[in-house]
This record gives C-alpha cells, structure tokens and sequence, in this order.
C-alpha cells in the first residue's frame, strides 16, 4: 500500500464505500490519514439508573424491558424502548433506526451511552450509543475519534479504515530535519499522524495538533513570500489619481467619516498612484465602516476609467453590496453589475457581455467572478471582502484575471497586529479602529441555562416589535455521541413548541444547498422570517439592520473572537440592539472567561483577551467545517506554531526545500494539501 493508492487498497473498502469518500475530498490513503478527527470521545463506567446525573453523558447497564415501538411522525422513524436496572427504568429512543426492532429482545443487557435527561416524568436518552458488556469494558478508559460524516459512511467506518491503513504509516517522511523539530519542540509528522487519530491522552493529541497547525502555517508562509515576490517587481500600469469626483462623492455621503476611515482611503488613494501595485490589507471590526471605504475605492477606479471587482463570500450579501453601491453611485452615471452563480445562464452571458465591452464600471459577486469565461476590460482593482474566507489562491486566481490591477483585501476578523503581519505578509496594512460616530452600542449578558425562559420572553417581546433574531447553535442535527450540545433542528421544533405564539421561526445550516442557504438567508433579509436558527453559517454573509437579538447556545463551545464575531450580525441598524450568551456549564473559569464578552465591544481588545486565555481544552470543541481557512490551525490558540512557522520558513527554507520537493514529487504525500 502506497500513499498514493486508492482507498480501495484499505481492507474493507469497496467501490461503494469509496464513492462515500469521494464526498468528503478522501480519494487516496494520504486523503484519509489528513482527514482529521472533529472531535474525541472517552468512556467512562457505567452508573445506576437511580443515579445518573440530568444534562451530561453518562453510561448505563440495564436490561431491554419492552418490545421496540416504531412510530413515523414527519417523516422520521422513531424507535423506542425501555431498559431497566435494579435501581429504575429509562426510556430509550432513536431516529431512522427501524432495524431496532428485530435487534433488541427482552432480557438482553447491553450498555447504553448518551446525555441523560428527565422528559414527562422519565429518565430518558435520545440516539444513546449501544454496546455489550463485554464490548463496553474493552472501550473504557480509551480515546475514541468522531469524524464528520456523510450518507454512507460512519464515523466507525472511518475509524475502521484509518486503522487499517497502519501499515503505510511508516512510509511517512518527515520534511523537517530532527534538529528543527528539536529546536521548536514539534511533534514528528508520524508520530503526528498516528495520534491525531488515535491518542494516547490530551497532551499527546495537543502536541500532534500543533504540529498539524504548524504544516498548515508554512504553507500558508511559503505561498504568502511567493506572493510578495511576484508583488515588489510589479510596477503599477493603472495609475488611480484623486479625482474631484471622489472628494464630492466622500462630502455627499449622509453621515461623516472617521478620521480613521479617511486615514485608510488616504493609504489606498496613495498606493493606488504611486509607482507599485497596491497590495493592502484594510482591517476593522464588525461595524466599523470598511465597505464605504472599499466603495470609494472602487469609485475612483471608475472614474479614472478603470474596472473595479468586489467579491463577497455569499450570494445574498452581493445583492445586498449592489443595491447600495448601485444607490451611491446613481448620480454618476456609473454602471454597476452583480453576477452570482444562481444566475440563469442568459443572465450570465449578457453581464460577461458587458464586462468585456466595458459597460460596467463596477462588478459584485461571489466566486462566480473568477470563473473562466469571465473577462473583464483594464481591470484596475481587486476587492476582496472576508479575506479569510477565500484564501490566497483564490485572491491570486481574480488578480490573474486582470494584468497587475490593485488588490485591496477586507477582513472584519480582529487580528492582533504582530499576528496581522505574520499572517498578511504580503500586504501592506491599514486598520480602522474607531467605531462611526452615533452607533449605538450592544449591550449584552452572559447566563446560564436557567435563564432560557426570561430569554425566550424577551425574544418574543423584541418580535413584538417587529424586530428578528437570530439563534445560534453549535451543530446542525442530534449527535450520537454530544447531545448535551444543541442542535438547529430539533432545537427549532422546541422553540416553536415553547414560545407557543404564531412567529415565524425557520433554520438553517451549512449541509443545506447553496440554493436553499440563498433562499433562507433573502426571506431573513426581507422580513419574512422573525427568528433564524442557525448554525455558524451566519458569521459572514449577511446584513440586516432590522436583527436586533442575538441568542448564542453552548457559547462555552466557541472561541472569544468567534462570538464576537457572531454578536456583529445585530446592532447594525439604529435600533438597541442585544447579545445573550447562554453557557451549558456555569462553573467560575467558564463564565469569567465568557464575562470578557459582557465587558467590551471592541473586537481588538477581545481578541487579544482569547488570545491569552484559549487553551488545549479547545482542541476538544466543535470547528465548523467549510468556510475555514486552515483546517485544524488557529491563529490565536496556536499562535506560538505560527511565530514558529514564520522562524523555520526565514531560517530554514533552503534547507527545507529539497527535502519538500522530493516529498511533492511523490504523488498522495501529504504535504501539498492546499490549505490557502
């Protein structure tokens, strides 16, 4: 078995199985050993019935006590039965597992596992894993990894597979040098590779974490010095002067800009005449006004007779872009376009039509914008909005579409600046740290779930008013093995049950089409939807002045930055708007730790406050898949790995580089997965 091999080669694997793979990006046995756990579980001895506490994972032995009842209510199977021990009686019960019925028989003992709760007068478990005794004592004590899952494939599956691929683990070699790996203390990409799977206990896996973070870092280096190179030779062939145009844009606007919103249009107007390509990260917090900055950008573009591109990460917020942009500069007489992957392909070709001919000034879209049969005429300046969601590549591929135009990279992701320059080496940066003058400041609080009730109640009073919220959760559907963590769906159903009122509530989450995601996201803009219950899909991609409440479950599963991050979805607009952070545990270090979000709004202060308290019990929480840009590294909860990338790659690149491309010229090696 190689490396390179299909996972076909991996005992127990057949072409079915493999097409489930495919699903999730694992076509080769280096795809699946980089297909990291999301999570890790342990077993623990199993407790009374009588005994059991409400609210958290426990295992219990009991006896099945009835026959299994099948029922279907919406469209799911639901499968119940009840067990008992010498102590009590517990009522089990499963989704979409008809099979249950033939399996469990009176009289049969088996282990059951899941988060225990107390419904209409019974202890009870929902989806509780099942095992029998014998089984179970070989699981105690031992780390188990949970693998996002597609139709198919099980996480034991995965697990399965990886386990059978042991035998090539030896074929794993190293591009660091043992000295580097001493001198920065990181783990040896082997030795990486097996515990990140399977490890031994919590500081095992923090040491095979970091070092994953840290192969993802000096990649992300390796391409960014790449980029810097190409950069400094590149003589600016669009000379983007200040026009008057641009100064009676900037005293029409409706309101003043800060002074550090016209220090960061200063930077750019200055880049954009000088002698070299600009190349600008322009940083803020959520709120802080770097659009309109952005749109005078793209405006002298167009002045000055150029084409300028601004790409956002989701459809709705491309719309949302064109029709202010569109408003703002009417009065010009500038043509302003929107093209996005939804569109019909008539709609399509009439806008690349345009962009070729140079009837439109200003473009707005999503990664439809970089596709190939878009050309564009004296493209001058590249906008890229949320720069962590697109990556370096994608960057890179839009600025190709043009010959050397200025690229001007938007983040609202609050980045220390010693961290900032690290991560954006090749770009120049400007940072708005003032908030526009009359924003009404959110206020918030952070509780514990015997709140959830007044919450709801307020809620339903901020409704009343015609206002909407927006409800995250950590996960999209029930978990088998973290059900104490709530989920988007079932979580809406209770919401409707409890707040027995006729309001609009619809959920939403990443595994749900593009199309359907759009739909949701437009109906939530336009008022059709009072509350939104989403996963962290909502963190970028829409603005809707008319949310005023944010309600963010499990908020101990989540980074600082991360909820601060999700809180700048409200206060938008001119309404009091409103944060409520609902912590599953209420001990002293979790709710100060969360206390930092009640005491500040300012996204600097609160990211360099994460970044002194994350610790290794992060590893074990839940990471959003899809819009990250690394995928197991942190800048904040690893950023002594990424401080160290930095030394290595300026330290020791030339020495490091043969041994990288002999590993890139093995194909499968598992050093040249696009993380950018």
């Amino acid at each position: 078995m190689e490396l390179s091999d299909s996972v076909t080669t991996i005992k127990g694997i057949g072409d079915k199985t493999a097409a489930s793979f495919s699903r999730l990006g694992v076509h080769t046995v280096a795809d699946l050993l980089h297909y990291y756990p999301r999570t890790y579980i342990s077993y623990e001895a199993p407790v009374d019935i009588e005994n059991v506490s409400y609210g958290s994972r426990q295992a219990v032995c009991a006896c099945i006590h009835s026959r299994v009842e099948v029922k279907k209510v919406r469209g799911l199977t639901i499968s119940t039965v009840y067990a008992r021990d010498f102590t009590g009686t517990i009522k089990l019960t499963w989704f979409n597992c008809p099979f249950l019925r033939n399996f469990f028989h009176i009289g049969q003992s088996f282990v059951f596992v899941g988060t225990v709760s107390y419904k209409n007068g019974m202890t009870a478990i929902t989806q509780p894993e099942y095992f029998t005794e014998e089984a179970y004592k070989e699981m105690l004590s031992v780390w188990q990894p949970v693998y996002t899952c597609t139709p198919g494939i099980s996480s034991k599956t995965i697990q399965k597979a990886v386990k059978n691929a042991f035998p090539v683990f030896n074929k794993i070699k190293d591009f660091l040098p043992p000295a580097v790996l001493a001198e920065y203390q990181i783990m040896g990409m082997e030795e990486m590779i097996r515990n990140i799977h399977f490890p031994a206990d919590a500081e095992t896996l923090k040491g095979a974490v970091k070092r994953a973070a840290f192969n993802e870092f000096y990649d992300f280096i390796a391409n960014m010095d790449r980029l810097k190179q190409q950069n400094v030779c590149a003589c600016n062939q669009w000379k983007i002067a200040w026009k008057p145009e641009v100064t009676e844009l900037i005293k029409g606007l409706p309101y003043h800009l800060t002074e550090a919103q016209m220090d960061a249009v200063r930077d750019i107007m200055e880049d954009m005449d000088s002698e070299h390509v600009m190349n600008r990260l322009l940083q803020g917090d959520v709120g802080s006004g770097k659009t309109i900055v952005a749109a005078i950008a793209l405006f002298a573009c167009a002045v000055n007779g150029y084409q300028g591109v601004l790409m956002v990460p989701t459809e709705v917020l491309a719309a949302q872009h064109y029709k202010e942009l569109e408003k703002l500069f009417a009065p010009y007489d500038m043509e302003v376009g929107l093209l996005t992957g939804s569109m019909t392909v008539k709609e399509k070709r009439l806008i690349y039509q345009k962009l070729a001919d140079h009837a439109i000034d200003i473009v707005i879209g999503t990664h439809a914008l970089i596709q190939e049969k878009v050309e564009y005429d004296r493209l001058a300046l590249v906008v890229t909005d949320e720069q962590h969601r697109f990556g370096v590549r994608q960057r890179e591929k839009l600025s190709l579409k043009g010959d050397q135009p200025h690229v001007l990279v938007m983040s609202a992701t609050p980045i220390p600046r010693t961290l900032a320059i690290i991560m954006y080496g090749d770009l120049d940066i400007s940072v708005i740290h003032e908030q526009p003058k009359g924003r009404i400041p959110i206020k918030n609080c952070v509780v514990d779930n015997s709140y959830r009730k007044k919450a709801y109640q307020f809620i339903l009073s901020e409704v009343s008013k015609g206002n909407q919220v927006y409800i995250v959760c950590p996960m999209v559907e029930e978990s088998e093995v973290l059900d104490d963590v709530a989920n988007v769906i079932e979580y809406t159903d209770d919401l409707k049950a409890a707040l027995k009122t006729p309001v609009s509530v619809t959920y939403l989450h990443g595994r749900m089409s593009g199309e359907e995601k759009n739909r949701i996201l437009q109906d939530f803009a336009d008022g059709n939807i009072d509350i939104l219950v989403s996963t962290t899909v909502i963190e970028v991609g829409i603005n809707n002045p008319n949310a005023t409440v944010m309600m963010i479950e499990n908020a101990e599963r989540f980074g600082l930055a991360q909820l601060h991050q999700l809180r700048g979805r409200v206060g938008r607009g001119n309404k009091q708007s409103y944060c409520i952070f609902i912590s599953g545990k209420k001990d002293k270090e979790t709710m100060e730790r969360l206390s930092v979000l009640e005491q500040s709004n300012d996204g600097f202060y609160i990211a360099g406050e994460d970044l002194k308290q994350r610790g290794p019990g992060d590893f074990f929480g839940i990471r959003q898949s899809g819009d990250m840009l690394f995928k197991i590294g942190d800048i904040y909860n690893h950023a002594d790995m990424l401080k160290a990338a930095q030394d290595v790659y300026r330290k020791y690149r030339l020495q490091i580089a043969p041994a990288l491309e002999e590993a890139s010229a093995a194909k499968g090696n598992l050093y040249d997965k696009p993380v950018l």
